[in-house]
């Protein structure tokens, strides 16, 4: 090489190239690590120098050298890419490889417009000074490459248009901490800001994204799902639409309850014209989930729910097929089908379901989510009613075409609305859960608009985090993490915008939060016990016991302080009902697990002083926010030893967590011989979680005769769900493609080699981007 070819560096100055500089560079990011050579870090970088070429493409070219080595091999590669990209990163937001002082960083951010300015008023130059020192930079460097990227891509202060990055991610910890508590008296709120940054920053606790990018900048919108319930009036209908525009824009996911809505050809005005049915106003409601991106982060998202009777549903089971024209179908929502008991008996006795508009059937709609004895008589009162329109069908034939449309899509949903309502923290005689939303995590009581500006309606959200199961070594660090996790999120609650008056109002009458868990799959290999042969049941029963006890202990403790939220009294907790006492009790055949807390103390302390919230728990994809602490996500098995992304800086590839260790430990997703130990889990946790949990069915044609699985399989399947208490399902995967069964993917392909994971878009988590945490 000509020694005399020079090297542009970030400041614009020309200088010399220095080869040892940049191997210095290269052995400090491998310092430590296991089974990475520098030298080949080098050599597969293969850099063309030529006269003035600029230091962050020599960087940039190393980074990507190093994380093309991520192998099973050799896995240690992610953290040496990883350290090479933080090293730039710094590089491009601070022009050093040392953050400034806390202090002078947020004086220039807020001068910028892109902090808040209320940190510069809530906050001490000596306060400041106090965080500075709680922060430990050096925690960048336990970041995997993929969680970098992530970090760059979406979380990280930047302007998304120049490409510019204004901050490293301690300060993000620290800052988001500092937000949270700002409320709080100064002379205990510094503590709950170290408290919470150590819990953040070292992946005890994990933060959904509406959070990690938006709390310290001027956004005030942090809730990650939002249910919105239409009625049956052009006002409501056009107010739902309004408020979907503004709650997407705002970073959330999306849940709209449409099943209000008349079917085609039922009269309107007296008779005077048609309906025109449900069709055109679902395609509304896309174009209002389309119409703009969350935030610059994300693509607006959302899932529509009606229940399996009503009388179009014929046409909406098909409204994602591939087949048909643009003008008979929906293809960019989601789709959440509406069963309940009565629905599964009459397809087990194979029986006739009928159909009618709601319209039609006055009480019918409500009833279905209220009161399951009354919706049944009034059913039945209807069904021999001759005055009345409906259409009858057989049973199998819906429930068939519901399974055959949920495989050939994955993104068809399933709701139990009557485990949504008897295992509920809701009163469903006056506050009956009616929907859920964009992952089906999310259960709450939802009013329709009646107009815009409506204060009687009611927009449920919820704000979402998750504890990172690999990170905690005993059940009782359940108590510390839970007190963080609520105190933080409940504060964000009031610290929050609220773009819509029923989206406040609700907000501030029930105080609800999803707390979740990330890590399941690592949690259940380092115990040594697997998702298929029923050996985690115990464990995990231990583990959401804790988890849910030690949720409610806290908000119970904070209504001691600040009282419980205004609408406890519309809650079960109220009655001093817990999920203890209303889980589906078939779940006992598969788990005898006893309980190991003392809940009827809690339970007297909670009928005594309330809660803070009226929900604490719920189970989240987490698809995005787990990649930043290195885990895997939610609850799912990993369809491979490395999970692949693709992004805009190329394919990101994570390896498990303890993968030499571990290996021989973790049960893969196809490895997996059927659904029924996975469910059962499902079921398990599902007694404990107040609201609901995201959960998955998967298959893999190839282990059936003819490369198709068996209807009959799928409706077991089905009917299990619903016998151990399970609430929602979300995706239905099948092993089909070369992204190794996304469940995006339909195509028949080969399948990639096992140890090659999921392949999704850069901004698919959660069902094309929404909702993620």
């Amino acid at each position: 090489m000509n020694n005399n070819l020079s090297v542009t560096k970030r400041n614009g100055v020309k200088e010399s190239i220095d080869l040892e500089k940049i191997h210095k560079v290269v052995a400090w990011a491998a310092k430590d690590l296991n089974n990475v050579s520098v030298s080949q870090v080098e050599i597969k970088a293969q850099i063309q120098f030529y006269d003035g070429i600029k230091t962050s493409e020599i960087h940039e070219t190393l980074i990507k050298s190093a994380a093309d080595l991520i192998s099973t091999e050799a896995p240690d590669y992610q953290y040496l890419a990883a350290r090479l990209a933080i090293f730039h990163l710094r590089k491009k937001a601070y022009g050093q490889f040392e953050p400034p002082a806390l202090y002078d960083h947020v004086s220039k951010m807020v001068e910028m417009g892109k902090y808040d300015h209320h940190l510069l008023e809530d906050y001490s130059v000596e306060e400041f000074a106090e965080m500075d020192d709680y922060i430990d930079h050096w925690r960048d460097m336990n970041f995997s490459y993929a969680a970098v990227k992530q970090l760059e891509g979406k979380y990280l202060v930047q302007n998304r248009v120049t490409g510019e990055i204004y901050e490293s991610a301690q300060f993000l910890y620290i800052l988001v901490a500092a937000c949270l508590f700002a409320n709080y008296d100064k002379a205990t709120r510094m503590g709950y800001i170290r408290r919470f940054y150590d819990a953040a920053s070292t992946f005890k606790l994990s933060l959904p994204t509406p959070i990690m990018s938006g709390v310290r900048t001027p956004t005030r919108q942090f809730s990650s799902c939002v249910l919105i319930e239409t009625g049956d009036s052009l006002d409501s209908i056009n107010a739902t639409a309004s408020a979907i525009v503004k709650y997407v824009s705002q970073r959330a996911g999306i849940g709209v309850n449409a099943g209000r809505i008349r079917a085609l050809g039922s009269p309107i005005r007296g008779g005077e014209a048609f309906h025109t049915g449900c069709i055109p106003f679902y395609k509304y409601f896309q174009t209002a989930v389309k119409s703009c991106s969350q935030g610059g982060v994300r693509g607006g998202a959302a899932t529509l729910f009606y229940p399996i009777w009503h009388m179009e549903v014929e046409s909406l089971l098909v409204l994602k097929n591939n087949r048909g024209v643009e003008e008979n179908r929906v293809r960019h929502l989601d789709y959440g089908v509406q069963f309940n008991k009565l629905m599964y008996q009459r397809m087990m006795k194979d029986d006739y379901i009928s159909l009618f508009s709601p319209s039609d059937v006055p009480g019918l709609y409500d009833a279905f989510f209220a009161d399951q004895n009354k919706f049944e008589a009034l059913y039945v009162q209807y069904e021999n009613d001759d005055n009345i329109r409906k259409k009858r069908i057989k049973a199998m034939e819906l429930f068939s075409l519901f399974m055959q449309e949920r495989a050939s899509t994955g993104r068809i949903y399933l709701q139990n609305v009557d485990h949504c309502n008897t295992h509920s923290p809701f009163n469903p005689e006056v506050a009956p859960v009616r929907q859920s939303n964009l992952c089906l995590e999310i259960a709450l009581p939802t009013k329709p608009l009646q107009h815009v500006n409506d204060e009687e309606g009611e927009i449920a959200l919820c704000t979402l985090s998750a504890f990172n199961l690999g990170a905690i070594e005993s059940l009782d660090e359940f108590e510390e993490l839970a007190d963080l996790a609520v105190r933080a999120l409940d504060n964000l609650l009031d610290y929050q915008d609220y773009p819509v008056p029923a989206a406040y109002n609700a907000t501030m009458g029930r105080r609800t939060l999803g707390v979740g868990v990330i890590n399941f799959a690592y949690y259940l290999a380092k115990n040594g016990v697997k998702y298929s042969d029923h050996s985690a049941n115990g464990l995990v029963h231990r583990t959401f016991e804790a988890m849910q006890y030690y949720l409610l202990k806290a908000s119970n403790n904070l209504a001691k302080e600040k009282g419980a939220c205004p609408k406890f009294n519309e809650t079960t907790y109220a009655q001093g009902v817990l999920p203890i006492d209303s889980y589906k009790k078939d779940l006992d055949k598969v788990c005898n697990e006893p309980l190991h807390y003392n809940w009827n103390a809690l339970r007297e302390e909670i009928k005594a002083h309330g809660l803070r919230n009226s929900t604490l728990s719920a189970l989240m994809p987490s698809e995005t926010s787990s990649q930043i602490s290195n885990a895997t996500n939610g609850i799912e098995p990993p369809r491979g030893f490395i999970s692949i992304k693709s992004s805009k800086d190329g394919v990101l590839k994570q390896v498990v967590p303890e993968y030499e260790a571990l290996k021989d430990k973790y049960e893969l997703l196809w490895d997996i011989p059927s659904n029924d130990g996975y469910l059962q889990l499902v079921g398990i946790m599902q007694k404990f979680i107040d609201q609901t949990v995201s959960a998955n069915t998967n298959y893999d044609p190839s282990r059936y005769e003819g490369n198709k699985v068996p209807m009959k399989l799928l409706l077991k399947d089905l009917l299990t769900t619903y016998k151990l208490g399970v609430k929602t399902l979300y995706y239905h995967n099948t092993r089909d493609g070369a992204s190794d069964a996304t469940a995006l993917d339909t195509k028949a392909q080969e399948p990639l080699p096992r140890q090659e994971a999921l392949i999704i878009e850069e901004d698919d988590d959660c069902a094309g981007g929404a909702c993620k945490i």
